[in-house]
């Protein structure tokens, strides 16, 4: 008996050794002792059924891509998150932190929304972020209270921040399961 607990305490021990000394644990307690993320997780999106704002999408990804470190996003399948063309508002489904579907309404933009703008909003709602209807410009998640003169397309520090925190394990501050519209009567609320 004795023999088998010392040849299992030389297999943790050498197994122990070979996960110290790897690269990707290395990497791990560099960034972890940094305070960064070390690896920045995936999400897949379809956007073939965005029709005309599949461009926008595609654009808005690369935005959020540029804006935080803890998720990048690529278009393929299967996917993560699908992306389709209505004649509706605008309006999100996140099922889980990363996953849903996005309605590019086409009633916004007839009405003089901007598309990308439409675009990144939406996305921020799948990667964890509820509408803040704060009616600036520079607040992405603002969405249509910032009025149709408004186009940036950016999500701002504090935004970029909460995604990355939203990633990294924190809980996010969106409930899951339900549509967020994105519609001047909603602001109204």
């Amino acid at each position: 008996m004795s023999r088998i607990i010392r040849a299992l305490a030389a297999l943790l021990v050498g197994l122990a050794a070979l996960v110290a000394t790897s690269p990707a644990s290395s990497a791990q307690a560099a960034g972890a002792d940094a305070g960064q993320a070390v690896a920045a997780r995936v999400l897949r999106y379809d956007a073939s059924r965005a029709a005309e704002f599949r461009s926008a999408v595609d654009q808005a990804a690369q935005i959020w891509n540029s804006s935080v470190s803890n998720v990048r996003l690529v278009a393929g399948t299967p996917a993560d998150f699908v992306v389709l063309a209505d004649y509706g508002w605008p309006r999100t489904q996140p099922v889980s932190l990363g996953r849903g579907t996005i309605w590019m309404g086409r009633q916004a933009t007839a009405e003089g929304h901007n598309p990308l703008r439409i675009a990144a909003h939406e996305i921020g709602h799948i990667l964890g972020l509820p509408d803040r209807r704060t009616g600036l410009c520079t607040d992405l998640m603002s969405g249509a209270s910032a009025g149709t003169s408004c186009t940036n397309p950016y999500p701002n520090a504090t935004e970029k921040a909460q995604v990355d925190r939203n990633f990294a394990g924190f809980a996010p501050a969106i409930r899951f399961g339900e549509i967020y519209v994105d519609s001047p009567e909603a602001a109204l609320r």
